[in-house]
């Protein structure tokens, strides 16, 4: 996104030059619902992107701008809290992780806007959080690696967000490589690159335009119907912490006494897990045939098993099953809606996208959107 008008909407309302920080979208490939359960995770960064212009004031206020929404926020900084407005929350908890730092923050100004679709589950909102943590670290010279930045992000979704969202989000937005996949580890936070210049495919995101209304709350439910499996696991193994350290075996074993759903969720999760891994090989070995049919088991679980789709998403996917030219597709973000993300040969781009909007808007009435994407570097103040 060109940062022009950003730039000048900052420099028009506050009178000052600002720091410019890119900090972009990301795709998943695989491993959805897996990150709070300290599992393993393979987004990329994508050139989808926010802008955001921010710098210093002396007048004791925070001072917001959403150039996409023509909105303005405002609160003093001696009274800092969570927000009627929601996009504003975003900011307003990475500022309150600062201070809780310690960093001599004061008065910001900052204006953002972007090209990232906003309820397309490419986590527009991690890249806000993401990007406006880069620009005060860097106005403030204070210090903070990315990794730490990545948890403060993380940290002000939860306290003013209210969603008790994993890592991966934040870690894909500030540490994304081009052409390259992430697989995190989301219990200790390691990182490895695998190569993902798909060559002769696109991945080409398909955005349901319905609005996932469901998915803070349904999110924050699965999220305890997973530890309720682990609770009751950890009656016969006291070390477990999270699904990550179940087997299937002892799953299978104690199946008897699980509430229905709640064996579904956790039996989901641990397939997903695996899923992970064995995309992370076929990616080494340039295999991509091999990943997308992999993408497709996942969207069945996320589908039957751990229940956040939705029929638009299982419309989507089903169109993209039927197409030779697709590797691969699934629903990819907390569900509910937003976007099927699709592997598609490079020259029957087109032709997909036509015959997909076709006939999901033969079977629902509306008509898709499709991004093309390119997988890129994750986010910086620009010209650094």
């Amino acid at each position: 996104m060109d940062s022009t008008a950003v730039r000048k909407r900052f420099e028009r309302l506050y009178g000052t030059s600002p720091v410019i920080v890119r900090a972009p979208g990301r795709v998943n490939l695989i491993g959805e619902h897996t990150d709070y359960n300290e599992g393993f995770v393979l987004p990329a960064a994508i050139d989808l992107e926010i802008v955001l212009a921010i710098g210093r004031n002396d007048t004791g206020r925070i001072r917001f701008f959403a150039e996409d929404l023509n909105e303005s926020f405002e609160q003093d900084f001696d009274n800092l809290r969570v927000s009627t407005s929601q996009w504003a929350n975003y900011l307003l908890g990475v500022i309150a992780q600062f201070v809780e730092s310690g960093a001599a923050v004061e008065g910001i100004d900052c204006v953002f806007g972007g090209d990232i679709p906003i309820g397309a589950g490419l986590s527009s909102s991690a890249a806000i959080e993401v990007g406006f943590a880069i620009g005060i670290n860097h106005l403030l010279c204070a210090g903070f690696d990315k990794v730490t930045m990545a948890k403060m992000a993380q940290s002000a979704e939860h306290q003013y967000a209210g969603v008790h969202c994993g890592i991966m989000d934040q870690f894909a937005s500030i540490m994304g490589r081009k052409n390259q996949a992430m697989k995190l580890d989301c219990r200790s936070l390691e990182v490895e690159y695998f190569p993902a210049d798909l060559a002769n495919w696109k991945i080409v995101l398909c955005n349901t335009r319905v609005e996932h209304e469901l998915a803070a709350s349904e999110y924050n439910t699965r999220r305890k119907e997973c530890e309720r499996g682990v609770k009751l696991l950890r009656q016969y193994e006291p070390r477990l912490n999270s699904l990550r350290d179940v087997s299937p075996e002892l799953l299978e074993a104690r199946s008897s006494e699980f509430d229905p759903v709640v064996l579904k969720r956790c039996r989901y999760v641990l397939a997903e897990n695996k899923r992970v891994l064995k995309v992370c090989e076929h990616l080494r070995d340039g295999n991509i045939r091999a990943v997308g049919r992999i993408m497709h088991e996942s969207h069945a679980g996320l589908r039957d098993d751990f229940e956040v789709s939705c029929p638009e998403l299982d419309i989507l996917e089903e169109i993209a099953r039927r197409d030779e030219a697709v590797a691969g597709a699934r629903m990819m973000g907390g569900g509910f809606g937003g976007c099927t993300i699709n592997i598609v040969h490079q020259d029957q781009v087109s032709g997909f996208t036509d015959k997909a909007g076709l006939e999901y808007k033969r079977q629902t009435g509306v008509t898709p959107e499709f991004y093309v994407t390119n997988i890129g570097d994750g986010s910086g103040v620009e010209g650094k």
